[in-house]
């Protein structure tokens, strides 16, 4: 159990001490995932960016991700009760809503550049894993060095099928009956906009 995020983040920046000061950069997901990897890059020493994807859920429980988009990509997972006509809607609200947070969280300024770097993608926590899939594939793209997931807790499928995308996946806990991410923190409040504004500017990243 993590107090919260920010206690989170200390802990997971002590499992990545190996990146202190090298050519690496710390991703984090938006808005859950921003406090831990600010906190992972501070105590690092590595500069800090925010990489923009979301998932899709199921229509009959939006908290289970069926996929995940990005500005440009995507990746769904074939369901036979999920039609193409809700994919493509979904798609179309969530792209909406992410040309919303860029323009918020970094104006017009674009992703730092991540070319022949290490790349610490970091989120709260991993239940399915489609949405940092999508994001490693995206990043991918951009030929970084490597792509390091890291989390504070992440069940044992997601973290299974994120290692063989990314080159390693690294999770402080993978409890053996996941019962979703809230639940391994005492204090699980919602990120706001407004605190991913604040440790974007804290970053120097706007």
């Amino acid at each position: 159990m993590f107090s919260n995020r920010i206690a989170a983040g200390r802990q997971l920046a002590q499992e990545l001490q190996e990146y202190a000061g090298t050519n690496a950069i710390v991703l984090g997901i938006p808005r859950g995932g921003v406090p831990i990897a600010y906190t992972v890059a501070a105590a690092l020493h590595l500069p800090f960016d925010i990489v923009l994807t979301k998932k899709i859920g199921h229509p009959m429980n939006r908290e289970y991700a069926i996929g995940a988009v990005g500005l440009e990509d995507s990746y769904i997972i074939p369901h036979d009760d999920v039609s193409d006509a809700y994919i493509q809607e979904a798609t179309e609200k969530v792209r909406a809503r992410l040309r919303e947070m860029q323009q918020a969280y970094k104006g017009q300024s674009s992703m730092a550049s991540i070319a022949g770097k290490v790349v610490l993608l970091i989120d709260d926590g991993i239940a399915t894993g489609n949405t940092l899939l999508v994001t490693v594939r995206m990043l991918r793209k951009s030929h970084p060095a490597k792509i390091v997931v890291a989390t504070p807790v992440s069940s044992r499928q997601a973290c299974d099928k994120l290692s063989q995308e990314a080159d390693a996946c690294i999770c402080l806990h993978i409890p053996p009956m996941f019962t979703g991410v809230g639940a391994y923190y005492e204090d699980f409040s919602e990120v706001t906009d407004a605190e991913v504004e604040r440790y974007m500017q804290l970053a120097g990243a706007v």
